[in-house]
This record gives structure tokens, C-alpha cells and sequence, in this order.
């Protein structure tokens, strides 16, 4: 499988058609994560993050016929994934009280937008503006949205009231929400990946 690796995105798809494993293992190994840790930032719940994840990949494989070959995969996958999740919202079988601010994004954000994100510019482009945050801001939002602590555990950890630790995140998401609207509703629906709590 170690030739896979060099595989553009079009050429692995082009080979799932035709029902080749290890090119879906590639897709799987290359996008897996990303996606599923999306979606266990929205959902908060390992379990039906994991349930998402591999529903979409499995889609992926069962309908791999119809996703065209110049398609923009992680956005595919992206969309998948995200309409997987609103789709639960719906149906009211999430346990977390957050997601209809976030559902309400998905209006933002059509198909044609998120099939033209380039993902991993996306992504470079807010760990760049996340580097740019005044450091403590930075330290605190870093534990809280990459580390995954609670308001309580950060402040403990750093000396700090609570009340300290909530205003520095949603100080960070502003200036964050803000630099970030120049990338349209892509960057939007990023930030609203990451207003977790």
C-alpha cells in the first residue's frame, strides 16, 4: 500500500470505482481523522462521531460511482459528513444543547461554496490566525478547543478564575469570526466548528 500514499485524491477515486480497497483504505487513512474530528467537535459524543464517520465513508464506498473524479474530496467528504450531522439535529438525536447555533450555519455554506474549499488551506489559514491571538488568549483557547479542557480544568491549570477562561475564548472566537469572514461562509462554518462550549 506504501505507493497509494502518492496518489493524488482524483486518481484514488478513480480507482474505488473500479472497487480497488487499498485505495479506499488511502482515502480512509488521509481524511478519516479530519472528518471525524469535525464532527466530534459539533456532535461532543465519541460514539455517534464515530457512527457519523463511518457512514460516510461506507457511502463513499457504496456510491463511489457517483462521485465525480475532479471533485473536491475533502470537501465531499466535509459536506457529507456535515448534512450526516444536521440530519441528526433534526431528528433530535444529539445530546448536546450548542448545535442549533451551529445548525444554523448550514444554511450559510451551499454545496457549489464548500465543494470549491480547498480544506487544508482553510485549516492552515486559522492555525495562522490562531498563532496571531495575544498568547495568553491563545494558551487559553489552545486548552479549550485543542485539548479539549473545561472552562474549570484550564483555570486551574493556570492560576485563573473561570469567569477568565470563558471571556478569553469568546474574545478569541470574535477576532477569529471576524479575520475569518474574508473566506466566506467556509470560514464561518469553520468557527462554527470550533464554538464548541
Amino acid at each position: 500500500m506504501a505507493i497509494y500514499h502518492t496518489y493524488t485524491d482524483q486518481y484514488l477515486i478513480s480507482l474505488i470505482k473500479q472497487g480497488d480497497r487499498e485505495a479506499f483504505a488511502e482515502i480512509y487513512d488521509r481524511y478519516g481523522m479530519m472528518i471525524y474530528y469535525k464532527v466530534n467537535q459539533m456532535l461532543r459524543d465519541e460514539e455517534s462521531a464515530k457512527d457519523v464517520v463511518q457512514d460516510v465513508f461506507m457511502n463513499l464506498w457504496s456510491n463511489a460511482e457517483r462521485v465525480k473524479e475532479e471533485a473536491n474530496l475533502p470537501g465531499y467528504l466535509y459536506i457529507s459528513s456535515r448534512n450526516r450531522v444536521f440530519n441528526l439535529i433534526e431528528k433530535g438525536k444529539t445530546r448536546s444543547d450548542y448545535l442549533s447555533s451551529i445548525a444554523s450555519y448550514s444554511h450559510e455554506a451551499s454545496t457549489e461554496t464548500m465543494d470549491k474549499l480547498d480544506e487544508r488551506e482553510l485549516m492552515g489559514v486559522i492555525a495562522r490566525e490562531i498563532a496571531k491571538l495575544p498568547s495568553k488568549m491563545r494558551e487559553v483557547f489552545e486548552l479549550s478547543r485543542l485539548e479539549g479542557l473545561s472552562h474549570s480544568e484550564i483555570a486551574a491549570r493556570l492560576g485563573i478564575s473561570e469567569k477568565t477562561v470563558k471571556t478569553q475564548v469568546h474574545n478569541a472566537l470574535d477576532i477569529l469570526k471576524s479575520r475569518l469572514k474574508a473566506y466566506g461562509s467556509g470560514g464561518l462554518i469553520i468557527i462554527a466548528w470550533l464554538a464548541q462550549k
